[in-house]
């Protein structure tokens, strides 16, 4: 059997309070200076982990104590691989064979070459299932809404990016237009010419003629808000931090939005802390390494600016082997009820789409 560790980190400064409860008295900064000189933690053991084949694995969660915005912004980088590469060497010294970079620790710098290269055992970014779990996702809430996708325009958020370019590249080929919206428009206008009927933007307002929106960018605040979106689109949104802004869900509640990556993990598995989700679900990136365990899959996966569709491919397989599925649609830490799915259903058919 082998185990696995997956690395974790405040999304915000006061989220440190979680594991120091006296950070929420001081000021973002302050915060910030107390996380740089502090080491990578023990967050909790993960145990229960059982695959449909009998196969089990336990695991352990480990904290880097760098923010969004330390990561990219306020530290050298260098700092940060140190930072992350510790995170490994724990990971061993707690008997972990592979461990999985989570959320900015995946996408910082080369997205993970670099860490592998000086860690002492195998790494993965997760992005390959994460990947899988998002096309799952909005073509079941597209079904369930009733969008024809053969006539449907589909767009991409972070286009560019190792999650949003994979995306693009296998939806686009169920839609009738692409929409690639990316923050350097050379190189949204390369990956267009790679897609079939693909449009490039750096323009949010031509979010206005998107049916399907799927959203992953590695923005710290978010960046898709109510006036963006056209009446009954579907948002599925990848990102964490969240690219949907909460007003979305408020002001708009003709257009459906669901988290993806949203796993079911099987056996009775305890995590040790929570992320917002129901009991034994996980986000993606966490199940891919715990998938990679369970197969015993002992080597660097899924790492760098590009994920290939065959990766997503053989992930995919090996989630369905081990009895990983897709939970039920989520937005913003609820369920997503059917009357939601019914609203976004209405408000497009009285536009005559469906």
């Amino acid at each position: 059997m082998a185990r696995f560790a997956f690395v974790v980190h405040p999304i915000t400064a006061r989220d440190a309070a979680k594991k120091y409860p006296i950070a929420r008295f001081f000021p973002d900064t302050a915060i910030e200076a107390f996380l740089r000189r502090k080491k990578p933690v023990i967050m909790s053991q993960v145990t229960g982990i059982k695959s449909i084949t009998g196969a089990e694995t336990t695991g352990v969660f480990i904290g880097c104590p760098l923010t969004p915005t330390m990561m990219t912004q306020d530290l050298p980088l260098e700092l940060v691989y140190d930072r992350i590469v510790e995170c490994t060497e724990m990971a061993k010294r707690e008997g972990a064979e592979l461990i999985g970079l989570g959320a900015f620790t995946s996408v910082v710098g080369d997205g993970g070459i670099t860490v592998a290269s000086r860690s002492p055992i195998a790494v993965t970014t997760g992005n390959s299932y994460t990947v899988a779990t998002a096309i799952e996702g909005a073509f079941s809430a597209a079904a369930q809404v009733g969008v024809d996708t053969s006539r449907a325009v589909l767009a991409v958020v972070g286009a560019t990016g190792s999650i949003g370019k994979t995306c693009a590249r296998i939806m686009s080929q169920s839609f009738s237009r692409t929409l690639l919206i990316g923050r350097d428009l050379e190189r949204t206008e390369a990956l267009a010419r790679e897609i079939t009927r693909g449009t490039a933007t750096t323009d949010f307002q031509a979010l206005r003629e998107a049916d399907v929106v799927v959203t992953v960018t590695s923005a710290e605040t978010a960046v898709v808000e109510p006036e963006h979106l056209r009446q009954g689109a579907i948002v599925c949104d990848v990102s964490r931090p969240r690219d949907v802004s909460v007003r979305v869900v408020k002001e708009r509640p003709d257009v459906l939005v669901i988290e993806g990556g949203v796993v079911s993990v099987p056996g009775d598995v305890e995590f040790g802390m929570t992320f917002g989700f129901p009991p034994k679900t996980a986000y993606a990136c966490m199940s891919e390494t715990m998938i990679l365990a369970l197969e015993n899959k002992i080597e660097n996966f899924t790492l760098g600016k590009e994920v290939s569709v065959a990766q997503v491919e053989e992930i995919n397989q090996l989630a369905t082997k081990h009895g990983f599925k897709v939970a039920g649609f989520r937005s913003f830490e609820r369920a997503v009820e059917p009357s939601a799915i019914e609203r976004t259903r209405h408000a497009r058919a009285q536009l005559g789409f469906n």
